[in-house]
Formats: C-alpha cells, structure tokens, sequence
C-alpha cells in the first residue's frame, strides 16, 4: 500500500491496470487490481459501472458514491476511506480504490471486543461519518484494520441518499456524546463548504442532504438511538 495519499491518487489515475480476478461474495462486479507505473505498484479494487447490478431505491452510479466517501473523508481531514479515483479501466468506467491489506479474522465486531480506547476512537469517527453520508450497508466486515492498528471503512456504494435510511452495526456508541474534536471538524467543514471534488459527484437534493445531516450532528451533539431495531444492515458481516 502507498501511504502518501497523493502519491497513492496519482498512481491510481495514471497507472496500468491489470485485472488480476473476482472478488467473491459480491453482489456487484469487482475486482481485484494491480496497478503499476514504472517500479511503483499498488492492489487495488475496481468496480465498474457495467457490473453494477439495477437497484429500485438508488440510482446507477454505485461507484460515484465509493469516490464521494473517500472525498468526504478527506474534506472531514478523518482519513477513514482508502484513496480512491473515478478510472476507465479495462472494463470501462468504474472506481478505483487502494487495496488495504488486513487480516480478514478482524472486524468491527472484534476490535469493539479488544476494548482499545485508540481503536474505539477511530470507531466513533467510522459512526459520526456513517451519519453524514448515511451509509445504508456498513457491515461489521465494512471496517478493516491493517498492519499500523489504523482503521478503514469500504463499501460506500449504498450511501448518500437524500432520504434518511442508515443502516449499520455500529450503535454501541448510541447516546454518547460525540467526541468534541469531531464536531470542530464538521462544523469546519460546513463553514468552508462541500469541495467542488465531492458536490460534483452527486446530485444536488444529495448534496442538500449531507449539509442538513451534518448541521444534524452539531444540533443533537450526540451518537443517535435505534428505537426500530431495524436499522442493520443484513448480513452483519
């Protein structure tokens, strides 16, 4: 993995793309990547537009939204989605993501259990962005954590819907408050507005949505309650 971020964006735009095979157990096209550009080389994963499979409540696009995740994390300066570029790669338009490398025995479900307060931090940042973009689909396996104890969130393509439907399994968090550090951020980020690299890829009731989500936040100043009980995604992994 490529740790500067802009050196991982530049390689992910211009580099070759060599599709290397299937990812399994996913409902939409994806694939597994290598991309390269002289001596310097990265995994990543590609989802295509044509793999995409119609969905009655989301428009086409899945893959504008996996692009939008990654901007809105760096608007939010939290660093929680992998680099990630809109790419015509072999299989036409899609988006191109860095593969991050985990072990695959970790997930949410199992870094709540380790009762680390770095790691639970890192988990309340995953919760408060979930709320912005109203992620309908982050599964516990949605979050990985590599090699430096850092955590990532994937699978961003069922979020940003004007109507409010989060679904996830992070709600241990649910009426705490939320970390001050995290509501200067998004406060600064609605004082600055949503950068032109992230409003361009939605439409904008979308757009209006992450702005009232986001004043949302700093109104209730609080991780919200599930009083439905359905509010998780299926399967929890």
């Amino acid at each position: 993995m490529v740790d500067d971020v802009s050196a991982a964006l530049d390689l992910l735009r211009c580099g070759e793309v060599e599709l290397l095979g299937r990812m399994p157990w996913s409902s939409n096209a994806t694939f597994l990547a290598r991309v390269g550009e002289g001596e310097t080389e990265t995994h990543a994963i590609y989802k295509p537009h044509r793999g995409e499979r119609p969905l009655w409540d989301f428009p086409s696009g899945l893959w504008r939204r996996e692009v939008a995740a990654f901007e809105l994390s760096e608007a939010l300066g939290w660093r929680l989605v992998p680099p990630t570029v809109l790419r015509d790669g072999p299989l036409g338009e899609g988006s191109l993501q860095q593969f991050v490398h985990v072990d695959h025995d970790d997930h949410y479900f199992t870094m709540l259990e380790e009762d680390d307060e770095a790691l639970l931090a890192q988990l309340r940042a995953m919760c408060c962005f979930d709320l912005i973009a109203n992620n309908t689909d982050r599964k516990s396996g949605h979050c990985l954590l590599d090699a430096a104890r850092h955590v990532w969130g994937i699978d961003h393509g069922l979020a940003f819907h004007a109507e409010f439907k989060l679904r996830t399994v992070i709600w241990d968090f649910a009426g705490e408050p939320i970390p001050e550090h995290l509501l200067v951020d998004v406060a600064g980020l609605l004082d600055r507005g949503l950068p032109e690299a992230f409003t361009e890829l939605l439409d904008p009731f979308e757009r209006d949505a992450v702005c009232a989500r986001a004043r949302a936040v700093l109104a209730e100043a609080e991780f919200p309650v599930d009083h439905t009980g359905r509010a998780y995604p299926w399967p929890l992994i």
